[in-house]
């Protein structure tokens, strides 16, 4: 799978969702910022405009060819690398089961990686990303899962959902220790073969070197040319899909 974000990195990056509740392994909570009020301009979920490519590399290219937008050239002072043992991703569809009724489907995966990135102010830097492998993707139905991978997420093909941080909303200024703070992620989420600029609301917590978190989005299925997974049981499967992700990750010496 060829991603033009996957060019939008710095050297030497490792790859990781998008996106931040402190959490253990195995658990999940929809528990996330939802309250909050996201800053003038700021809308969470998939942008109806083109995604904003910045040049993390001097190579990286739009899709339609032209030249990124610049970004001043700093280099992190601090790395935050994400631990995929306490690291979680996940989608959550609602969908209406013949003989059921009503039913929420739940995919997890811990086949997630990536950095976050600070300057010498402790405020975060464009460039962060998080890798999700969705071939990974695991929910109480085997059936569902097969159908999923091979015909509505093509996974052979597109295996690897990719989220590059282009602008974070919500701090004004660094995170203080032991306070939990939101924040809006945007930027460029890339899957089934398709690059749009999505806005995560999430919240962080950063506690001596370890940063704990977790973020929420939504996206319709037309947003990455995906096919409704209507098979077997499933009726109907609603066109907003939630996108979860909670992280740990650990300061890099």
């Amino acid at each position: 799978m060829q991603f033009v974000v996957e060019r939008v990195i710095r050297a030497g990056w490792a790859i990781v969702p998008a996106l931040l509740v402190s959490t253990v392994a195995g658990s999940w909570s929809t528990s996330f910022a939802q309250d909050a009020t996201p800053p003038a301009g700021v809308t969470v979920g998939v942008a109806e405009h083109d995604p904003v490519y910045i040049a993390c590399d001097e190579n990286v290219k739009a899709a339609d060819g032209s030249d990124a937008t610049p970004i001043p050239a700093v280099s992190p002072a601090t790395v935050y690398t994400l631990d995929a043992t306490q690291s979680r991703a996940r989608y959550i569809a609602q969908e209406e089961l013949a003989g059921t009724g009503a039913a929420t489907a739940i995919g997890e995966t811990d086949q997630i990686i990536g950095s976050f990135y600070f300057n010498a102010e402790g405020m975060p830097l464009a460039c962060s990303r998080v890798d999700v492998d969705l071939r990974t993707l695991t929910s109480d139905k085997s059936k569902r899962d097969n159908w999923l991978r091979g015909e509505t997420l093509q996974t052979d093909t597109y295996p690897i959902a990719t989220f590059v941080v282009t602008s974070v909303a919500g701090l004004e200024g660094a995170l203080v220790d032991g306070q939990e703070t939101t924040i809006y992620l945007t930027g460029n989420l890339t899957f089934h073969g398709v690059t749009r600029q999505a806005t995560w609301e999430g919240t962080v917590t950063l506690s001596g070197d370890s940063l704990t978190g977790n973020a929420s989005t939504t996206f319709e299925l037309d947003d990455f040319d995906i096919t409704k997974p209507i098979v077997g049981p499933v009726l109907s499967i609603d066109d907003t899909i939630e996108l979860q992700i909670d992280i740990v990750a650990t300061k890099a010496a």
